[in-house]
This record gives C-alpha cells, sequence and structure tokens, in this order.
C-alpha cells in the first residue's frame, strides 16, 4: 500500500503531537511541513523558530515558512509538492481556494473544542472559564470560513477540577493526534461522510488578553476559581495588594518624589494567583468567617491569612489563596508569601 502523501500545516505547540504522529506512522508520508516564519520573542527580541518547525526539524522534515500562504510564489511550490491531503492544526493564517482545491482528499484541521462550540483562537481557556463539564476535539473538513467546515470526527474528555489550561491542553493535544492516524484511513477510504455543523450552539471563543486575567472580586468565588485555572499559565490571574512587608520581606516600590518634595504612596503590589479553592458560605468553622459574617463583608476583603491560605471575600462565598506571586518575585505557597509579608483581616485586594 502506498503511504498517503500530507502536508502539515502547524505552528503552536497544540500542533506537535499531531505531527509527531503522522510522521510515526508508515501509513503517511509527511510531503512538507508548513509553519509560521520565525517571531520575535523574549527580552531581546530575537527571532525564534515556532515549536512546530523545532520538531520538523528534529524528524528530519521539510519545512517550508511562508509569510503569507496566499503569496504566489509559495502556492506554485506547494502545487509542485503534489499532496494527497492537507492537515492542519493550530496554523494561524485562512487558506485560499488555490490551497484548498489541490488535495485529492482535501484539507483537514484539528480544532480543539466540540464544534460548532468555541471557533476562533482560544477554544481551551474558555470552555474552562465557562465551567464546561466537558470539551473535546473535533476533526474537520477545512473551508473558506473560521472553523466553520464539516465535521468528521470528535472525541470528548471531561474538564477535571485539577485541570487548568496547560493540563487540559496537552490532554486534547494527543486526543487530536490519536483521532487524526485513527480517522484518515477510513476518511480517505470514503467510509467516513462529514456531516455539516450544526447551527445550534455555535459559539466564538475570542483571543486571550492580558487583562483577562484581572479578577473581579465581585464575582462569585466559583467564577473567579474557573477563571483562575482558564487563564493558567498565561496571562495568570492576577490582583493588587497595598500593603506592608515584615522585617524579612521586601519593601514595596514607591514613586521617586519631585526634587525637594514628599515621597509618593507606595505603588500597589501586583499578586499572580497560581492556585486557589472556594470556600463555600456554609463552611462556618473557617476562621475567616468567624470574623464576617456574609452581609458585612465586602468582595476582596482579606477574611483571614495564615499557613492554611489567604482567605478572600467574592461576590459569593470566599477564595483561599493557596499559591501566589509577586511581581519579579518567584511562585511560592502562602505561608511562604505570608512570612515576609504582613496581611490584615479587613485589607482588601483589587484595583
Amino acid at each position: 500500500m502506498t503511504a498517503l502523501r500530507i502536508i502539515f500545516m502547524g505552528t503552536a505547540e497544540l500542533s506537535c503531537a499531531s505531527l509527531q504522529a503522522l510522521a510515526g506512522n508508515p501509513q503517511f508520508q509527511i510531503a512538507a511541513v508548513v509553519t509560521q516564519p520565525d517571531r520575535p520573542q523574549g527580552r531581546d527580541l530575537k527571532p525564534q523558530p515556532s515549536p512546530v518547525k523545532l520538531l520538523a526539524r528534529r524528524l528530519n522534515l521539510p519545512v517550508l515558512q511562508p509569510e503569507r500562504v496566499r503569496d504566489g510564489k509559495f502556492i506554485a511550490e506547494f502545487h509542485s509538492l503534489q499532496p494527497d491531503l492537507v492537515v492542519g492544526v493550530a496554523y494561524g493564517q485562512i487558506l485560499p481556494p488555490a490551497i484548498l482545491d489541490l488535495p485529492r482528499h482535501g484539507c483537514l484541521n484539528i480544532h480543539a473544542s466540540l464544534l460548532p462550540q468555541y471557533r476562533g483562537p482560544a477554544p481551551i481557556q474558555w470552555a474552562i472559564a465557562n465551567a464546561d463539564a466537558e470539551t473535546g476535539v473535533t476533526l474537520m473538513r477545512i473551508d473558506a470560513g473560521l472553523d466553520t467546515g464539516d465535521i468528521v470526527a470528535q472525541r470528548r474528555t471531561p474538564i477535571r477540577p485539577e485541570d487548568d489550561s496547560a493540563t487540559l491542553h496537552d490532554r486534547l493535544a494527543q486526543l487530536g493526534a490519536e483521532l487524526l492516524v485513527q480517522t484518515i484511513p477510513d476518511y480517505v477510504a470514503g467510509k467516513i461522510q462529514p456531516k455539516a455543523q450544526p447551527a445550534a450552539g455555535a459559539s466564538y471563543a475570542p483571543k486571550i488578553k492580558k487583562e483577562d486575567g484581572r479578577i473581579d472580586w465581585n464575582q462569585p468565588a466559583r467564577t473567579i476559581w474557573n477563571r483562575l485555572r482558564a487563564f493558567t499559565p498565561w496571562p495568570g490571574a492576577f490582583t493588587f495588594w497595598l500593603g506592608v512587608p515584615s522585617s524579612g520581606g521586601n519593601a514595596i516600590r514607591t514613586e521617586e518624589p519631585p526634587k525637594g518634595g514628599t515621597p509618593s504612596a507606595p505603588r500597589p503590589m501586583l499578586l499572580k494567583i497560581w492556585k486557589a479553592e472556594v470556600v463555600e458560605e456554609a463552611c462556618r468553622a473557617d476562621p475567616g468567617f468567624a470574623e464576617a459574617r456574609a452581609s458585612e463583608r465586602r468582595p476582596g476583603e482579606i477574611l483571614s491569612a495564615d499557613k492554611t491560605g489567604i482567605v478572600v471575600g467574592c461576590g459569593q462565598n470566599a477564595l483561599r489563596i493557596l499559591e501566589l506571586q509577586r511581581e519579579g518575585g518567584r511562585r511560592m505557597s502562602a505561608a511562604e508569601f505570608l512570612a515576609g509579608h504582613v496581611l490584615k483581616t479587613g485589607e482588601k485586594f483589587g484595583g
């Protein structure tokens, strides 16, 4: 049996498991890997290759990096490779008809949601943020729209309480790779009939912005907890605190006063919250609730701070912070943080 000739198109880390699975299967031949051009990253803004390019090099696969897939020179080179099938996973550009119409088996894409839910660039994060019980991956035919093509196959997975966007990302990447290898042979043999996406239930998952990580303490504790998990590791759930370090802690920076003037007020400290848990209203044994009744509590108010965590009032219930990180510092447990910073009951997070 002649191996199926595939052009793989991908850029993000999500793509790597699929490329690895296809390249390691004798049923498939990777004619080329198409990925985005090297982009400036890091403090020195040096161009860095994509995760897919790094993997393709390790696998000794040819790599193409067009700035635009609509470029005539690239399309001519693409045609010369004569692929039987194109497989895309988190590539980052919409394919033109000149590419979509070329392979005899068309173009397939793995998307990290159960389409038509969460079309767009951030399906993993928004599924967690919206407290969905499950998510999955969809193998679909690529069309001219944004994640609107006919569905070839889907696989589901629960969203677990311990999941954040990183752990769920890795599980979905592996699930998508397995789905590709299992489904492509039957698909090219005509044993699977793709189905149009239903109109009902369609939603869009917009790109994550840094501001999405800012905690609004007026929201219920469970909503904040879900968003914390969704936006870990990036941009991270964060808040601000205007506090006083203990004798062993580092001083909070202040703005330089004008010459001959008085020092300005301390600048609020940015705190990134890595891990937390919801404290339900019924948990009256919690020390924070002994001092602050629900009717008197203010969202963002510190209710207690000890080695078990930092309990903060929310619009409903409270959140116990277990791990956090100050700007410029390292990730640490609440107990470690409190060894260097004085948090007083009644103080507030926010801003």
